[in-house]
């Protein structure tokens, strides 16, 4: 089968299309005919070798999530899985394949009317998004900031704060046509990367923080806490922050702030698949919307890296084992009809 690998750790270009034998369902697996793959920034800290000290390697194959076809199952697994539309997490290897392998308790059939690359987009960040507003106690009325918000955790998050009642959605982004679009998924204020805006009713500060960047301008989201205010790390891919930023928390003691990191892995699994498998039935209906920014063929696997270093994706980048099939740069999808992390962690 086509495959995707590390051939040495760096740039895009280090990625490389191979021929791997076949895989064959373990205990408890299936084996999944991948229609859509979807292209996350773990994918692409892996790639740079950043992770290499935690024993991902040259040679290795990328990708976490698909959606496709269960063409097998191994010991143990109900054979009413063979043939069914499904999304599924492969871990952190395994997904830019012809065909991936996941354990069935991370397998979820896909809603008529769900696209395979709309469950790619949604399926790892939107639980994410969902938990990460659960774990930073967020409740209506509140104002809250997304860094980040031009990602798929950072889409949803906008979104789901929006819908539930928030005083305010504030983003960070890059430029204006950006902020324009996440206005239309329910910004209230654009910031630029640094948090500041000249708009008189900007707000001056927030209670909640969801936090997809890190790096060096963590500090700064810190001080523009409220008192009790929350924040919540759930990527880097903005690079590490400073080692000595929790001295803000402490410079800020009287305030009483809070700061957490979330990863997926906390939730229990059936938790997490509750959560999915509501969220595709929403966008579905259209009620929750995914933003694809390009369908690339599997061996353009280092375009779609090349654009997200270039940092030129506003939503997710998925590759697809049918060249041509869906989307443009840019189209907007939701409700099958088709309008993106540092987080390594189990969607």
């Amino acid at each position: 089968m086509k495959a995707v690998v590390i051939r040495a750790f760096g740039a895009p270009a280090g990625l490389e299309v191979v021929d791997l034998p076949a895989p064959v369902p373990g205990p408890g697996q299936v084996v999944v005919a991948t229609e859509a793959i979807g292209v996350g920034g773990v994918d692409a800290v892996i790639r740079r070798g950043a992770l290499a000290a935690h024993g991902f390697r040259e040679g290795h194959l990328l990708g976490s999530e698909v959606a496709g076809t269960v063409t097998a199952v191994g010991e143990g697994v109900d054979s009413s899985w063979t043939g069914r539309r499904v999304w599924a997490f492969t871990g952190l290897s395994g997904g830019y394949a012809e065909q991936a392998v996941a354990r069935v308790e991370d397998v979820l059939a896909l809603p008529d009317g769900l696209s395979a690359a709309d469950a790619v987009t949604l399926g790892g960040s939107g639980v994410v998004a969902h938990f990460a507003l659960r774990k930073a106690h967020f409740v209506p009325g509140e104002t809250v900031l997304v860094r980040g918000a031009a990602g798929s955790i950072g889409i949803t998050a906008v979104q789901l704060a929006a819908r539930s009642g928030a005083g305010a959605v504030a983003v960070t982004t890059s430029s204006e046509e950006r902020g324009a679009r996440l206005r239309e998924l329910g910004a209230t204020h654009v910031l630029d990367r640094s948090g500041r805006s000249g708009a008189p009713d900007a707000p001056t500060g927030f209670d909640v923080v969801i936090d997809v960047v890190g790096g060096p301008g963590l500090p700064d989201a810190l001080d523009a806490l409220h008192a009790d205010g929350r924040y919540v790390l759930v990527g880097v891919v903005g690079g590490q922050p400073p080692e000595d930023f929790g001295m803000r928390l402490v410079h800020g003691f009287r305030k009483s702030l809070t700061f957490a990191t979330f990863s997926a892995d906390t939730v229990p699994g059936p938790d997490r698949q509750a959560v999915r498998a509501e969220q595709f039935a929403e966008a579905a209906r259209g009620e929750l919307r995914t933003v694809v920014h390009d369908v690339l063929p599997l061996d353009r696997a280092a375009d779609a890296h090349r654009a997200m270093d270039a940092g030129e994706v506003f939503g997710r980048v998925v590759l697809t084992l049918e060249p041509g099939r869906e989307g443009a740069p840019g189209t907007r999808r939701s409700a099958g009809a088709h309008e993106p992390l540092w987080h390594c962690a189990r969607p």
